[in-house]
């Protein structure tokens, strides 16, 4: 199977793109992946898949419009093309080729060589980008309100504060203005140093979290997402005008152009005592404007 990479435009926030099929393939389920050589579609990544596909449709030359049933990062050594988990190494791998699979129903009329526009939802776009910016606003937000709860030097975060989230996040879910991020607090963290008790309060750690979101928000900042090429695989970076320098967090999803679009931001705490750890389950949500 000779595939090329596919070429995204997305990450500049493109929801409309021109491209011709490179190769359709029938799927066990009896659906059909349709691989594109260039795509604004956002797919989900089964590797960290924090970011849901975008919802859309490809629209044929002659105007059929054909749904979009799923959009997923899908590989291929040369022998076969395999589809989300079922791809057995990372994105990037040497010696793979990586895409975008667009996942349409069997009886598509869709084929090899055919030009066709992809049209992704703008809405649906636009509120899962507000969720991510704020995913990563309220990670940087959370480090600093936690800062005081360290005893001995960890690696910092883009901004300087002792990178918790990094450390302890193991599982982060971008949703339609907010996500949830889930933090477990072992033995390992406290031996770096970290106090657990920091958790002890909840509430009173939402509302220092939130306080600093307001702050930040209050700036409009710029955000913006640099890339190093135009590739499904090139290194993409969020980054954001924070007060005191950019912040910027290695990131494949998409994002909101400006904090000024967040509006106000909600943070609350599930906070669970499990043998030998804590589990933290961090809420974030923004009322855009």
């Amino acid at each position: 199977m000779q595939l090329s990479e596919t070429l995204v435009t997305y990450p500049g926030g493109a929801t409309e793109s021109d491209g011709m099929v490179i190769a359709v393939q029938s799927l066990p389920d009896g659906r059909q992946a349709v691989v594109l050589d260039r795509t604004a579609f956002h797919p989900v990544d089964a590797h960290w898949p924090d970011q849901l596909a975008d919802r859309g449709h490809l629209r044929l030359a002659d105007g059929t419009a054909i749904r979009i049933e799923d959009a997923v990062v899908a590989g291929s050594d040369g022998a076969e093309l395999l589809l989300g988990a079922d791809v057995p190494v990372r994105t990037g791998t040497a010696g793979w080729v990586f895409v975008v699979a667009h996942v349409v129903a069997g009886d598509a009329p869709v084929a090899t060589g055919d030009a066709v526009t992809v049209v992704a939802d703008a809405d649906h776009r636009r509120r899962l980008s507000l969720g991510h910016t704020a995913c990563h606003l309220a990670s940087l937000a959370l480090d600093r309100a936690l800062a005081d709860a360290w005893s001995k030097d960890v690696p910092p975060d883009a901004l300087g504060a002792p990178g918790f989230d990094a450390l302890a996040c193991t599982s982060s879910r971008i949703l339609e203005n907010g996500s949830v991020d889930t933090y477990r607090v072992g033995k390992s963290l406290r031996r770096k140093g970290f106090d657990a008790a920091a958790f002890d309060d909840p509430a009173a750690l939402a509302a220092r979290v939130e306080e600093q979101l307001a702050s930040w928000i209050a700036t409009g900042a710029e955000v913006r997402v640099d890339v190093e090429g135009d590739s499904l695989t090139a290194r993409r970076a969020w980054v954001c005008a924070l007060p005191g320098g950019d912040a910027m967090i290695p990131c494949g999803g998409t994002h909101a152009h400006s904090l000024a679009e967040l509006g106000h931001a909600h943070v609350r705490f599930e906070v669970v005592d499990v043998p030998g750890a804590r589990e933290v389950v961090m809420h974030t949500s923004v009322t855009s404007e």
